[in-house]
């Protein structure tokens, strides 16, 4: 189509012809990388919990920003998103929130951002604008389905009600609806406050414990496995500073691989692929190695 428009001098078949070589080149991309997402539970739905780190009502307004980040990628993979638990800062943002994401591999796509996510940026919040730096906790676990055997005894838990904060209607802001359960042995906890009956808030904090108790166990297993080499993607180790959001300079950075993108502002919108694909690759790569030793 190329060739005929340039031979009759059709300006428009050249430019639309172009403009679906370059979407089909991006969606052979794509599906090149999802070729690759064949863990256990890679396909599976997910949970990403963010939680604010040091840095008061800059964490936390980071903390909001993050959550919206998420929710703006997920609507632009078509995958469905809910926010299912969150707190509120104590003057702006959130202190932290859980957001469940459904979609074919969203796990396997998400799995790569638990970590610390550094945020460096001249603050809103500071009368003499002065450039703040701050940082937040991001765990990202797979929903467990009926193929992944995960069981929770109920001694091993303990079950805490509670009035939910922000959003959600009379009814939930007024009765102990929420629902906290610690998992005692690992002192695993999770909540959720976005149902207005306790029962379900109950269940599904519970399907929550089940996949935090699913990840704590792979990490485990991976960390024996690579006991004797350090690896650099995919550890689920959120005490790693991760990525660098550098709002002065317009750049992500991820750490793991050395990754320079001058993109934030479409970063920020949800377009996260760029950065979830290298290392999507770079994930795989090293599993494939340790597998291999």
């Amino acid at each position: 189509m190329i060739e005929l428009g340039k031979a009759e001098g059709d300006s428009d078949i050249v430019s639309e012809s172009e403009a679906a070589l370059a979407a089909l080149s991006e969606t052979a991309s794509r599906m090149e990388v999802e070729t690759l997402l064949s863990g256990e539970a890679d396909s599976n739905d997910c949970y990403i919990e963010v939680h604010a780190g040091a840095g008061g009502t800059e964490s936390q307004d980071w903390t909001q920003m993050m959550q919206r980040m998420y929710l703006r990628w997920a609507e632009k993979k078509g995958y469905k998103a809910s926010v299912i638990e969150q707190t509120n800062g104590d003057e702006a943002g959130l202190k932290s929130t859980t957001i469940e994401i459904k979609g074919h591999n969203a796990y396997g796509w998400g799995k790569t951002e638990s970590g610390v996510h550094r945020l460096v940026r001249i603050s809103p919040f500071d009368s003499n604008a002065r450039r703040h730096t701050s940082f937040a906790s991001v765990g990202c676990y797979p929903v467990i389905d009926d193929t992944i055997a995960i069981d929770v005894s109920e001694s091993d838990v303990r079950i805490d009600t509670f009035r939910a904060s922000g959003a959600g209607g009379q009814h939930v802001n007024t009765t102990d609806s929420a629902v906290r359960i610690t998992h005692i042995p690992t002192n695993i906890a999770v909540q959720c406050q976005n149902q207005r009956s306790q029962h379900k808030n109950r269940a599904k904090a519970m399907l929550v414990m089940r996949a935090r108790l699913f990840e704590a166990e792979r990490q485990r297993v991976d960390d024996e496995r690579a006991a004797d080499r350090k690896s650099q993607v995919g550890s689920g180790d959120r005490s790693e500073r991760i990525r660098t959001y550098n709002f002065p300079q317009g750049r992500v950075t991820d750490h793991r691989i050395n990754l320079n993108l001058y993109k934030l502002g479409e970063v920020m919108e949800g377009s996260l692929d760029d950065v979830l694909g290298p290392l999507v690759n770079e994930f795989q790569a090293e599993q494939l190695a340790s597998l291999s030793e």
